[in-house]
């Protein structure tokens, strides 16, 4: 080998030096800061997927106590996560969790933030004391965004001089794994704060819908009563048992929707949507006008579906049954990761 190949290579394997350090440069490179408001699990869900995408973040909570079993839970998961293969990102779990610290100081989690992820309880009054804390000490470019399922972001921000700024990201439980999020502004969120809202979302790889308007229980919500409505009536009218329900989503309905919505599934089950509903709309209307008004899910039945979901998963096992649940959700989600069309 001559001077001149031995040069070559060595100038070659500096590119490839260079290149690899540039790579790991950008992608370490600090992206902001992003405040989680709430340390109970849902808080610390969305602190993994933020520190995922190589965001800085701050987990506050009113005891310290909390926040550090927060901190040493959210360790042991991606540690966990990283050794069985299924950590997101392109960076290790030790290196997330060095973007992960908790605080008890308000003021030190809303300073300099891009977005505040709350998440406290589901109490009107509480959150919307805390919105008035922070109203006082946010920043006019900062995102207030809550994990409600509950309340309209027009009832939480009613009385705030940022409500402009204030949107709902309603994640499905568990976040980690279920990536769909609901984004919800009032109707006096400002258009930047909607955008960049999403854009965050799909940045750390959840899957967002906008809502154009604030309805109550959102879109999820509102589908999930339709189904348990109905679900409540089979039961109580004596058509099917507890378990026949729940079997009917799962070997059923449940397996066409872990990959179509339900009006692609029509659409998909005819020569599109249109000759769907030339064959199917009079008898879908026809079933629909026999449908009972919605229950309050009260009364003895309550106790008669407890008895039958206790007899299959008792209330001792239900850790274990949520985390099969998971298991299952971590499985499907590799699964639809990867089998794209």
């Amino acid at each position: 080998m001559t001077t001149v190949h031995k040069y070559i290579i060595y100038v070659l394997l500096l590119i490839i030096l260079i290149d690899r350090y540039l790579y790991i440069y950008i992608n370490m490179a600090e992206k902001g800061k992003i405040g989680i408001i709430g340390s109970g699990l849902i808080g610390q869900s969305w602190a993994m997927l933020f520190a995922s995408a190589r965001y800085n973040v701050t987990i506050y909570d009113i005891n310290l106590e909390l926040v550090n079993t927060a901190c040493e839970k959210i360790k042991t998961e991606l540690k966990m996560m990283e050794k069985n293969g299924i950590l997101r990102g392109n960076i290790t779990a030790e290196q997330q969790i060095d973007l992960i610290k908790g605080v008890t100081n308000l003021e030190e989690v809303v300073e300099g933030t891009i977005l505040i992820q709350e998440c406290i309880p589901e109490v009107l009054s509480l959150k919307q004391q805390l919105y008035d804390q922070i109203d006082k000490i946010v920043g006019s470019q900062t995102i207030i965004s809550s994990s409600t399922s509950t309340f309209l972001p027009s009832a939480l921000s009613e009385k705030m001089e940022h409500r402009n700024q204030l949107i709902v990201s309603h994640p499905v439980n568990p976040p980690y794994f279920v990536p769909l999020v609901e984004i919800v502004p009032s109707e006096w969120t400002e258009d930047w704060v909607i955008k960049k809202t999403r854009a965050i979302m799909e940045e750390i790889k959840q899957s967002p819908v906008t809502l154009a308007k604030e309805v109550p229980g959102f879109a999820l919500n509102r589908i999930q009563y339709a189904i348990l409505n109905e679900c409540w009536h089979l039961v109580n009218d004596g058509v099917l048992n507890v378990k026949d329900v729940d079997t009917v989503m799962s070997e059923g309905l449940g397996m066409r929707y872990a990959f179509l919505g339900p009006l692609e599934t029509a659409h998909l089950n005819a020569e599109g949507f249109v000759n769907y509903t030339e064959r199917y709309s009079n008898s879908m209307y026809g079933v629909c006008q026999q449908f009972k008004p919605s229950p309050k899910f009260e009364g003895p039945l309550v106790k008669e579906i407890g008895d039958q979901l206790n007899s299959n998963t008792p209330l001792e096992d239900l850790p274990k049954r949520r985390l099969w649940r998971d298991q299952s959700l971590i499985k499907l989600s590799q699964l639809k990761k990867y089998n794209n069309y």
